[in-house]
């Protein structure tokens, strides 16, 4: 699906596009607790299989999201909190959380899509929990069904948030994503 004439760019992750059986939720996290509270509630869901990409410039809070996903996730599998540094120059950082696998991915240094094959990411997308920052260099590699979250900064400690996800889990966790303030945006949506 790569046009081929833009070599050295990939088209964003179609996982951000809403489109058919996909929602998307935008409001605004005012601090960095809201921020890790959402992020408490999307590891609750999380398991095998499930990749959140986390879009947002330089300072947006990409790697505090992770982060607090990261630390919570293993919370719940009664696991204590693990240093959870940003994989800029490491490009992947791995953890564990009971059984299930988590793997951490800052793209920013990739090169082409192409080098996701060295990295493993491709089989990570069916078995492990996968955090992928600055997604779009997946290019068409980025898997159907991933939960995407853009964060803006607005603000020293505000954050505007975009997130689009499945239809399935949005139904089961608008309870708890209304307790945030975000509200459904079906603009762009594909048809």
């Amino acid at each position: 699906m790569n046009d081929g004439g833009s070599r050295g760019r990939s088209r964003p992750a179609q996982a951000a596009e809403a489109g058919p059986g996909r929602i998307r939720l935008v409001g605004r996290l005012v601090d960095e607790a809201a921020t890790r509270d959402l992020a408490a509630l999307l590891a609750e869901v999380a398991g095998p299989g499930m990749t959140l990409l986390l879009e947002g410039p330089v300072g947006a809070g990409k790697s505090a999201f992770a982060r607090a996903f990261i630390t919570h996730l293993r919370r719940l599998h009664g696991q204590p909190p693990e240093d959870v540094p940003s994989p800029t120059y490491t490009i992947v950082q791995t953890y564990g959380a009971g059984p299930l696998e988590i793997w951490h991915a800052d793209l920013y240094r990739l090169c082409s899509p192409d080098e996701l094959m060295e990295l493993g990411l491709d089989e990570a997308f069916g078995t492990a929990v996968v955090l992928i920052e600055w997604p779009e260099r997946l290019g068409v590699h980025a898997p159907d069904g991933a939960v995407t979250l853009r964060l803006d900064p607005q603000g020293e400690s505000t954050r505007a948030v975009t997130l689009t996800l499945p239809a399935a889990l949005a139904g089961c966790l608008a309870p708890r994503l209304a307790a945030f303030g975000l509200e459904r945006n079906d603009e762009g949506d594909e048809a």
